[in-house]
């Protein structure tokens, strides 16, 4: 310390314990020491001034800078071109974050000790704006092995104030809050009240200068934390450019690097339909249910380098859904076998049970239709022979129920989202369609969210797509129970008023159908 230093009764005395120090400014590069005019008086409130000005968002080990004796050299409207070069930092890569403006006071230099500070980093935002930080070297060389090339660098060719340049910084705050870390025992508690986000930040411009103490710290933080999506998102481009050994630094990979095995996915995805169909709690049935759709959905964010969805499972499952369908439909037949299940803890009313079935059936049909893999699953509601025998003996509320499959089908096919094999269309009516006439009218009173004029709709169009001798048996099946029951029957006037049309007003069927 110079010898005026020592005699000056009015300047406060550095605490021996703080050996590191640094400082910063917003400013131009600035005056040198020799040539600053301030008086005493106006330095200390100056310096008090600079103080409060500072941003508490900032984040700065400020009890460690106010009673560091520290330079903050004055504003110049003119700056000063140096005739020392200043050593550019190109090692150091930026982070595209947008710029915060801070504003700060001025210090006379006479109250500071000169030679506490021997290396000026002056940082040059990318998007304008600037920040002088005066530090000393002993801590620059510690902490960074870039900086201690730069200043071992610049002392082989220049002495005095090492000058060194980082041009287009993206964050200054970031960069200034970095080198701050270094005067941090514990750096890990300060991280604790910058958020992940910042700590991301901080942990590139660690990594570019290769601050090891901050690099660790970074990762131990951001490893014991949960993510927002955007954090992660960040976090997953960051690692994807670093080349970190830690083994936070693996942990946090393993967080964010999938398992990339589509047969662990298919296995999950078989496990999460089978616990959907088979959730007895209605809530969680249907939060799974949403869960589901929205991750196997064709548009679904997560559709994306994923294999598609295995048709095989989910058709087992379909097949399991179908074989309880069919004990509970046998167990409706058999009173002996109701009021023993009654008897049970867990008892839920049988139709309660099938209803849950059917719907199961239901959303497993939605599913193979929007990836085009519901053509089997018509085949097996058409080969249920048993199931259409107790139809005819089962209670209306009961069967109608079964109804509410044929009608998803007939929908299906109807608005295209289903194609067939004609032999398969044509099995497929002869078997539901006289159930579906008789149970119209439960469905309407009953509809579980069921379009029936989209049902009406679509049970004329698929009946169109039948050759036109098959038509005729399917509409004189229609004309009776449509004449008897009216509105309790489907409405397919339309459609069988362009059969009219077809066979006899263009002769196309009309032998065909006089033959039969």
């Amino acid at each position: 310390m110079p010898a005026s230093a020592t005699h000056n009764p009015h300047r406060r005395k550095p605490p021996s314990n703080r050996g590191r120090n640094w400082c910063c400014s917003f400013v131009t590069p600035p005056l040198s020491p020799e040539k600053s005019n301030f008086s005493r008086s106006h330095s200390s409130s100056s310096c008090s001034k600079k103080m409060t000005e500072l941003p508490s968002s900032s984040k700065l080990p400020l009890s460690r800078w106010i009673l560091s004796p520290g330079r903050v050299s004055p504003i110049s409207d003119n700056p000063v071109n140096s005739s020392l070069p200043q050593k550019p930092l190109t090692q150091y890569n930026s982070l595209k974050v947008p710029l915060r403006q801070t504003h700060s006071g001025t210090v006379s230099t006479d109250e500071v000790n000169s030679e506490a500070f021997d290396v000026r980093l002056n940082l040059k935002g990318k998007n304008g704006g600037s920040l002088i930080l005066e530090l000393g070297s002993e801590v620059l060389i510690a902490n960074s092995p870039v900086f201690a090339d730069l200043i071992s660098d610049y002392r082989r060719n220049q002495s005095g104030l090492c000058r060194i340049e980082v041009p287009d910084v993206e964050n200054l705050n970031v960069f200034r809050e970095t080198i701050g870390l270094m005067f941090e025992d514990d750096i890990q508690k300060k991280l604790l009240n910058v958020g992940v986000f910042r700590a991301i930040n901080i942990l590139e411009v660690s990594a570019g200068i290769k601050f090891t103490r901050g690099v660790s710290s970074c990762l131990r933080y951001l490893e014991a934390v949960p993510w927002a999506d955007e954090e992660e998102e960040k976090l997953r481009q960051l690692c994807a450019k670093l080349d970190i050994d830690d083994v936070e630094g693996k942990e946090i990979s393993e967080r964010i690097t999938g398992v990339n095995c589509a047969d662990t996915q298919q296995t999950m995805t078989k496990q999460l339909i089978w616990c959907t169909t088979t959730c007895t709690d209605t809530n969680a049935r249907n939060e799974l249910k949403s869960l589901v759709k929205g991750l196997l959905s064709e548009s679904s964010i997560y559709k994306m380098n994923t294999p598609d969805v295995n048709k095989n499972h989910i058709f087992s499952i379909c097949e399991s859904c179908m074989g309880s369908l069919t004990i509970l439909l046998e167990e409706a037949l058999d009173p002996d076998v109701v009021q023993k299940s009654r008897k049970t803890e867990k008892y839920r009313p049988l139709l309660e049970r099938i209803s849950q079935q059917v719907d199961n059936l239901n959303w497993l049909l939605d599913i193979l239709l929007e990836h085009q893999m519901a053509e089997e699953f018509m085949d097996l509601w058409t080969n249920q022979q048993e199931v259409l025998k107790m139809h005819q003996t089962v209670s209306p509320m009961i069967r109608y129920e079964l109804s509410r499959v044929s009608a998803m089908l007939f929908i299906a096919m109807g608005s295209r989202k289903l194609h067939c094999r004609p032999e398969a269309r044509l099995a497929f009516l002869n078997m539901w369609f006289r159930p579906m006439l008789s149970d119209f009218g439960w469905l309407q009173r009953c509809r579980k969210g069921l379009d029936m004029k989209a049902l009406e709709e679509a049970m004329g169009q698929v009946l169109l797509t039948l050759p036109l001798k098959e038509q005729y048996s399917l509409f004189v099946e229609w004309l009776p129970s449509f004449s008897k029951n009216g509105t309790e029957c489907p409405n397919l006037s339309k459609a069988f008023e362009i059969w009219w049309r077809r066979s006899f007003v263009k002769g196309s069927g009309a032998s065909a159908i006089e033959h039969k």
